[in-house]
């Protein structure tokens, strides 16, 4: 860690670009969150298994809306248990330390960075946080209070799909986050603006993501073509983001969890700054 903590003196010093965080399910696996393409709960639907590329679509919500609302209830159960860990403790800290130049993507639809107390959060796959109109005849708006989380087995109520239906239109709600079938946007998933952050970042962190999805990908290759520092927190490095920076003259890897390289990294900021 004691070259990265040369790289951060200097970046620190420069008093320039952004320092930018992105983060996957990893950091929130450590909260007992499972991760998307486990085999230990995450797109299962009682003892039915789907492979995301076919459960996760609109696709497939049209056609199953009350099986794809039952797995939706089901994953926010867990994450109404799950906390936020010492690795998002650690991020919020960091943010206060650095002020403007603190920027944050996060692929997690799960909502513990804010929970941590961070602010300046940009969800490119959305929130379960939010709902939404299926035919898009309104703005995405805080999930219904009166609607009880389930464990799998739980079926939908009389009263839970009436909840579940746009009071505008009559249509399906549909969770807010960004389905297989669907493409990324600014004003539902900060495309551009993820896009403008990764040109103006002169080191990027990538936290508890391989690179599976489309968006990550390109903001890394993004800063890569900048020559700008870019640091893997993973603890195994046999990803898709290994692979893509191999021989990169500007990566450095922290193989470590995200909730001990985080706290150590946020000391380190701290003692740079306060030097």
């Amino acid at each position: 860690m004691k070259e990265l903590q040369t790289i951060l003196n200097t970046i620190l010093k420069e008093k320039q670009g952004y320092i930018t965080f992105l983060t996957g399910a990893g950091i929130s696996a450590e909260s007992g969150l499972p991760t998307y393409r486990s085999i230990d709960g995450i797109w299962i639907k009682g003892t039915k298994y789907h492979r995301p590329e076919e459960f996760g679509t609109y696709k497939y919500f049209s056609q199953n809306q009350e099986e794809v609302w039952q797995y939706n209830l089901f994953w926010k159960k867990m994450i109404a248990e799950a906390k936020p860990n010492p690795g998002h403790l650690a991020i919020t800290e960091i943010e206060k330390l650095l002020g403007e130049r603190f920027r944050l993507i996060t692929q997690n639809v799960d909502g513990l960075h804010q929970g941590s107390g961070t602010q300046n959060v940009y969800e490119i796959h959305g929130s379960k946080q939010k709902v939404r109109c299926s035919k898009e005849c309104s703005e995405p708006f805080d999930f219904p209070e009166n609607i009880k989380y389930k464990d799998y087995t739980e079926d939908l109520t009389a009263d839970e799909i009436d909840d579940l239906k746009c009071k505008k239109c009559g249509n399906w709600l549909r969770p807010h986050t960004l389905w297989f079938d669907e493409s990324y946007n600014e004003k539902y998933y900060h495309f551009d603006t993820a896009y403008n952050i990764a040109d103006h970042t002169d080191i990027l962190f990538v936290v508890g993501t391989s690179g599976s999805t489309a968006l990550p990908v390109n903001i890394v290759e993004t800063v890569k073509i900048r020559a700008k520092w870019i640091v893997l927190i993973n603890p195994e490095n046999d990803t898709y983001f290994d692979y893509i920076l191999k021989g990169s003259k500007t990566l450095f890897s922290v193989q470590e969890s995200s909730s001990k390289a985080l706290p150590e990294l946020k000391m380190m900021i701290e003692e740079i700054i306060n030097a």
